[in-house]
């Protein structure tokens, strides 16, 4: 069935179901470190929106527009919420910079100032690094595992109940898939050539890439390049081959590495400011969960579609594909085992998480190479 009429005819039904579903579901930059606001003086409840009310939310993105496939999940939810309820959903999307800087958005949604938000959410770790768990950690799962532990194992719970010390209540939407491991201006031939590189990285694959030696850089999208070409930054990493040939990379740091060990999976998410969230109806919430997950779904389809013809574009313009050399992986797994151990010892909520990521971690690296894995590598070698 196609997708958009799925969800247009999925309002009239949902009402009844939409609790039921709802508790099944809850089965790159540091920023500031402020204090959760759980401990504020609760506001008023807002009045309750029922079924066929207009709504008009705005969503304050991380991303700008020029990047249409991770700013287009926004874009797809939007359009999702109207056509389900025949334009009663109203949601206005405002890139980064707008309403609120791009590192602000967790803070707009916290507070209110915006209904939602939409974010890659490891910006955050330095509010507290469990954030990192609702986008990427370093060697952290791919794609389909991370998708998996949020729907179908405990982490869409887990999360939830983090969140809730800022007000916001978390839906899964979109994922990059596994990422590039950057641009850079010199080759890397061993983990030496990571001593002293100033590197834009976000998240906190930056804490681990100084434990290796490499100066992590906190840089916006749009200051990359010029921080490139001047020089100012030795390397830079963004997402994949789409985006990145977008942005222009490959001009001023010409050697381009992969895996990004520091984002085996990104997803993003929707934060949604809880008060906003518990006004609506139990069918408005249905269909906003079903909207986010069918952009979830929809960015990484882009996202698979397009980054084949944009990596043959980039080796056409002169880019130097190269995989990274393993005494570097080696070195950053040792140096994120040392990261993460610390944190059990410091950081309770994320000790909480971990121990259940890795436990639905190490299932999945067992059974990802039997199946897919095999497959995969098989074909790689045919002539197709």
């Amino acid at each position: 069935m196609e997708r958009r009429s799925f969800l247009k005819k999925a309002g009239a039904g949902l009402a009844a179901g939409a609790a039921v579903g709802l508790a099944a579901c809850g089965k790159k930059e540091e920023t500031n470190t402020s204090t959760p606001a759980a401990s504020a003086p609760a506001a008023p409840a807002a009045p309750a929106i029922h079924s066929g009310e207009q709504i008009r939310w705005r969503l304050a993105s991380s991303f700008p527009k020029s990047l249409d496939t991770i700013f287009g999940a926004a874009e797809t939810l939007s359009r999702n919420l109207a056509e389900a309820t025949g334009g009663k959903f109203q949601l206005t999307i405002h890139p980064a910079g707008e309403l609120v800087p791009a590192l602000g958005v967790l803070d707009a949604a916290q507070q209110g100032t915006v209904e939602c938000a939409h974010s890659a959410n490891y910006y955050f770790f330095g509010k507290d690094e469990t954030f990192a768990f609702d986008c990427a950690i370093p060697f952290g799962m791919n794609s389909r595992g991370i998708t998996a532990w949020m729907y179908e194992g405990n982490g869409l719970k887990l999360m939830r109940e983090f969140y809730a010390q800022y007000n916001i209540v978390n839906f899964p939407m979109g994922n990059t898939g596994a990422q590039m491991g950057g641009w850079y201006r010199k080759e890397i031939k061993s983990v030496a050539d990571i001593n002293g590189l100033k590197m834009r990285i976000g998240g906190f694959g930056g804490r681990v890439l100084a434990k290796i030696g490499g100066v992590p850089q906190n840089i916006p999208a749009g200051e990359i390049y010029q921080s490139l070409e001047k020089g100012t930054i030795d390397a830079a990493e963004w997402i994949g081959p789409y985006d990145d040939h977008k942005l222009g990379f490959h001009k001023v740091a010409p050697f381009y590495y992969y895996p990004g060990w520091w984002e085996g999976g990104a997803q993003l998410t929707l934060m949604v400011n809880d008060k906003a969230y518990n006004s609506l109806s139990a069918e408005y919430k249905a269909i906003l969960r079903q909207a986010a997950s069918d952009a979830h779904v929809v960015m990484q389809a882009r996202y698979d579609a397009l980054n084949p013809g944009a990596l043959k574009q980039l080796i056409g313009e002169g880019a130097k594909l190269s995989r990274f050399p393993r005494d570097v992986m080696d070195a950053a797994f040792k140096a994120s085992r040392e990261v993460y151990a610390e944190l059990n010892d410091k950081n309770p909520n994320w000790k909480k998480v971990y121990a259940d990521f890795i436990r639905f971690q190490t299932d999945q690296i067992q059974w990802n190479p039997i199946a897919d894995g095999s497959f995969d590598q098989y074909m790689a070698a045919q002539k197709l």
